[in-house]
């Protein structure tokens, strides 16, 4: 709410405000709406929500909202927002997760719009022929308002096979051609990404039988490659593509006009910026209406810290990209237990004793088919953690259920097939480090073997009364998976400090 309000009355930038059914207590909704209105944020998205995380259930806490449905039909029968507020619902082209058939989802969506949705933003999809057909449906069944497509640029390999999985979107065969030769390329698959989004959003706006008069971008907070697309497709005021400029050396009295030229010391920032980001950043400076001295002037996004390549399990909870990517587009990092009850009993029984989690943990180490995942790790061992498996089977018949890993690693060529990323031609190194449940005994016993290892091993320890240990100061961090590339300054990808490892410890302790 407070990003939302500030985006709008400082930048004029219209923001729609994501309202959904989970954890909404009895006049909660009533509040939201109220101080959205006082904010004058006018859009809505009106959502169900997923369970709370670590809820295998989806449960309403208010009983008078547990559909979207109901938040419509609240909000446009309510004469203090009828008339104020524009409400959108999410419309599914592959789909929706729950499995019903499309006719009968694309009946519940017309339900909604009846209700008075004055819009639909769709959840993301790559298959174009799939999306057009269901608008076609759509439209035959009698729904009228705008539909918006949402388009989300491929950032690397492992985020979108992740992310793809979640919203159960189809990926047609050409581009899982297309990405398995340089899916161990972070640029190349960035660069791709730019391109296919680019495919997508021209031919669904081209085609005038469907009517799509805009596009919704899911950047997860990584906003270049979307200005690369807006870039290619002519969407944008300015072109960042690079222009050439005079090194004008008596800027006091320019000889020529500002767009040629640059003055000596503007031009050596934006070399040193540009050279510092490159290849990552296809933008280039555009100089500010303020003096060459002032903090506004803007490099067109080369001085960004955003991170263009968010590999890592922690990341760096400075960053804006910081923990998203592992949830759903309209609630990044939310989520129950990943899988249905039916499938949770069917991969993990019901345990009873330790040795029943032992062996839980043990088969999904073994990358057993029977246990492909656990309530912790959403995905099978890792190619580079079974580098280590032999250590990470002895740790869990200790009862010390690894969640997560990474070998050692010292100057593997970023292209590495199990333990490259980022671009080509560059090095990426890594410190070993492991994520794991022990009892208080095995913490302790843990704690006074690494004091006599003079400050070779750090480690963070909390527990579910929020307790919390460490070897390291407050301000400690450790970065703990590096690289280095062509004309860039060293990448950090996965930063562990105490900020996130209590973020880690939230959501695995929930």
């Amino acid at each position: 709410m407070d990003l939302a309000g500030m985006s709008q009355a400082r930048f004029g930038v219209d923001t729609i405000m994501h309202l959904t059914c989970t954890n909404m207590e009895q006049g909660m909704v009533d509040d939201a709406l109220r101080e959205a209105k006082d904010r004058e944020i006018t859009n809505v998205l009106a959502l169900r929500g997923d369970p709370p995380r670590g809820s295998e259930f989806w449960l309403p806490i208010d009983p008078r909202f547990t559909h979207a449905i109901d938040l419509v039909k609240y909000i446009k029968s309510n004469p203090e927002f009828a008339d104020f507020f524009c409400v959108g619902v999410a419309g599914y082209p592959d789909g929706h997760t729950d499995g019903l058939p499309l006719d009968e989802q694309i009946q519940h969506l017309k339900a909604k719009v009846d209700a008075g949705a004055d819009y639909i933003i769709t959840q993301l999809f790559y298959d174009v022929d799939g999306f057009k057909d269901w608008v076609k449906r759509v439209r035959n069944a009698g729904i009228t308002v705008p539909i918006i497509p949402g388009v989300m640029p491929i950032q690397n390999h492992t985020s979108f096979l992740r992310m793809t999985k979640l919203c159960g979107a189809k990926i047609p065969p050409e581009i899982t051609a297309a990405l398995e030769p340089i899916r161990n390329d972070d640029q190349k698959v960035k660069d791709y990404g730019v391109e296919l989004a680019t495919t997508i959003v021209k031919s669904i706006t081209e085609d005038p039988s469907l009517g799509i008069r805009g596009v919704h971008f899911c950047t997860l907070n990584l906003e270049k490659s979307v200005r690369r697309i807006l870039d290619a497709l002519g969407w944008t005021h300015e072109s960042h593509r690079p222009r050439n400029q005079i090194i004008d050396t008596a800027p006091e009295q320019p000889h020529l006009p500002g767009r040629v030229a640059i003055s000596p010391e503007h031009a050596s920032k934006v070399a040193v910026s540009a050279l510092s980001h490159a290849p990552a950043s296809l933008s280039v400076p555009q100089q500010s209406e303020q003096d060459d001295d002032s903090a506004t002037t803007d490099f067109g996004g080369v001085s960004s810290t955003w991170d263009e390549f968010p590999n890592g399990r922690f990341g760096d909870p400075t960053s804006p990209a910081y923990g998203v990517g592992s949830g759903d587009q309209w609630d990044p990092g939310a989520g129950g237990l990943g899988v249905s009850r039916a499938e949770a009993i069917a991969q993990w029984g019901t345990p009873t004793s330790i040795d029943d989690l032992n062996a839980i943990f043990t088969r999904h180490l073994n990358s057993d088919p029977r246990t492909p995942m656990t309530p912790f790790s959403p995905d099978p061992l890792l190619a580079e953690s079974r580098i280590i498996l032999p250590q990470l089977l002895e740790m869990t018949s200790k009862a010390w259920w690894t969640v997560g890993s990474q070998p050692a690693v010292d100057s593997a060529p970023s292209n590495d097939e199990v333990v490259g990323w980022g671009p080509a031609g560059g090095y990426v190194f890594q410190k070993a480090f492991v994520e794991f449940f022990c009892d208080e005994d095995a913490l302790r016993t843990l704690e006074t073997k690494i004091k006599g290892e003079n400050g070779w091993v750090t480690w963070y320890a909390a527990n579910s009364q929020d307790e919390f240990i460490t070897n390291l100061s407050d301000e400690g961090r450790n970065a703990v998976t590096w690289g280095v590339f062509p004309g860039q300054e060293i990448a950090q990808s996965t930063i562990i400090e105490r900020a996130s490892f209590l973020t880690w410890k939230a959501s695995r302790v929930s």
